[in-house]
C-alpha cells in the first residue's frame, strides 16, 4: 500500500466511528407540553437497559490487517447536573497511531452531556485536530424552548433534537430487532447551524467475530438524507449486538482499495451481561 492510500484511509478513520452516531430513530412518544415562563415542560422518559455510568467501548480502526488508529466511547462514572436533571458525561475520541503520524495526525475529541431520563443532549462539544486543520465547536441545547445556542446565536430545533453522539446512544435504547427488514426510520440531528434529517435502514442479522469476541448482531445502514457531516463514496454498515446492550461491534465502509473498518477490541462497565456474545 502506498503512502497516498494510507493517508486516504486514515482520513476516513474518524468519519467511520462518528458515522456510528449519525443515526437513530425518531422519538416514539408524543411531544411534551410547551414551556412557560419560569417553568420546565414535562420531559419524556426513555427506558434504557443498554448502557449506564462507567461504560467504556474501545476500538481499533484500519484497513485489512493494518491498524491505523484507535478510538473509544466512554461514559464517565459520575453524573452531571443540567437544568436540575441528572446527565451522562460522554466522551468520544479517535487517535491515529504515533507510528503513522508522520503521514497524517488525528486527535479528535467529542463530548455530549446527555439527559439520563430522556436520552437527549444538553451540551455538545467537538474538538478536531487533523493534520494542520483545527476546529472547535460547541452547542448548548435549551430543551425547554427547543433552541440550540451556538456562540451568540440561537437556532430553533425540533423537540428532542440530537447531536451526533447522543443519537448514537439513543438508538441503543430502541428495539431494533423488531423492525422489518429493509425498513427505515428517522432522526433529527443538529450541527453547526442546521438540523439534518438522518435515517437508519435495518438490514437483518449476522454473526461476526472481532478481537472482543464472537457476537450475534443486528446489521444497520445509516443514511444521510439532507446534507451531512461526512461524505462517503460507498455504504456504511454497522453491526450492533443483538441483545439489550446493542454495543457497536463493527463499522465498515468501502473505499477504492477495499474496506476500512472499526472493530471492538474490549469493553467494560457495561450495564449487564452481553447475551449476544457466543461463549
Amino acid at each position: 500500500m502506498t503512502s497516498k492510500y494510507i493517508k486516504s484511509y486514515i482520513l476516513l478513520i474518524f468519519g467511520i466511528l462518528i458515522s456510528a452516531a449519525l443515526f437513530a430513530f425518531a422519538p416514539q412518544d408524543g411531544p411534551g407540553p410547551n414551556s412557560t415562563s419560569g417553568q420546565s415542560k414535562t420531559f419524556r422518559y426513555v427506558p434504557n437497559q443498554a448502557f449506564g455510568l462507567g461504560e467504556r467501548l474501545e476500538y481499533k480502526v484500519g484497513y485489512k490487517f493494518i491498524t491505523a488508529g484507535t478510538g473509544y466511547f466512554h461514559i464517565l462514572p459520575k453524573p452531571l447536573m443540567r437544568s436540575g436533571r441528572k446527565c451522562y458525561d460522554v466522551r468520544f475520541q479517535v487517535r491515529s497511531l504515533k507510528s503513522l503520524e508522520w503521514i497524517f495526525r488525528v486527535r479528535d475529541t467529542y463530548r455530549s452531556v446527555i439527559d439520563i431520563g430522556g436520552i437527549f443532549p444538553w451540551q455538545f462539544e467537538q474538538h478536531i485536530r487533523e493534520g494542520n486543520y483545527k476546529r472547535d465547536f460547541k452547542a448548548m441545547f435549551d430543551q425547554n424552548r427547543n433552541i440550540a445556542k451556538v456562540k451568540d446565536k440561537e437556532y430553533p430545533t425540533p423537540e428532542y433534537v440530537h447531536d451526533i453522539v447522543s443519537a448514537f446512544y439513543y438508538v441503543r435504547t430502541l428495539d431494533i430487532g423488531k423492525m422489518k427488514k429493509d425498513s427505515t426510520l428517522y432522526l433529527n440531528n443538529f450541527f453547526d447551524d442546521t438540523t439534518y434529517t438522518l435515517g437508519v435502514r435495518y438490514l437483518g442479522r449476522q454473526t461476526i467475530e472481532v478481537d472482543a469476541g464472537e457476537f450475534r448482531c443486528l446489521v444497520i445502514e445509516p443514511l444521510v438524507l439532507e446534507g451531512g457531516l461526512f461524505k462517503n463514496e460507498g455504504r456504511i454498515v454497522i453491526w450492533l449486538t443483538d441483545d439489550e446492550r446493542k454495543i457497536p461491534v463493527k463499522v465498515a465502509t468501502k473505499i477504492l482499495i477495499g474496506y476500512v473498518g472499526a472493530e471492538l477490541t474490549r469493553y467494560s462497565g457495561v450495564r449487564g451481561k452481553v447475551n449476544a456474545k457466543i461463549e
